[in-house]
């Protein structure tokens, strides 16, 4: 079976768009969820990540069709 993987941006409201399409197309999240920033371990000499940068989406997939 093909299948196509698509990213989208949504700049701040990724989670918002992605609950949306989930409500119109049904389904779930596959893997973990929803993937933030802040599941990222931190790298020795990064600047720390402001707070509400952390609670932003970093990856998160549904599957539609099927």
């Amino acid at each position: 079976m093909a299948s196509v993987s698509t990213y989208l941006n949504f700049p701040r409201h990724t989670e918002e768009a992605f609950n949306f399409y989930k409500t119109v197309f049904g389904g779930e999240f596959l893997g973990n969820g929803i993937m933030r920033f802040k599941d990222i371990p931190s790298q020795p000499g990064n600047p720390p990540m402001a707070e509400e940068d952390g609670n932003l989406v970093m990856h998160v997939e549904l599957k539609l069709l099927g």
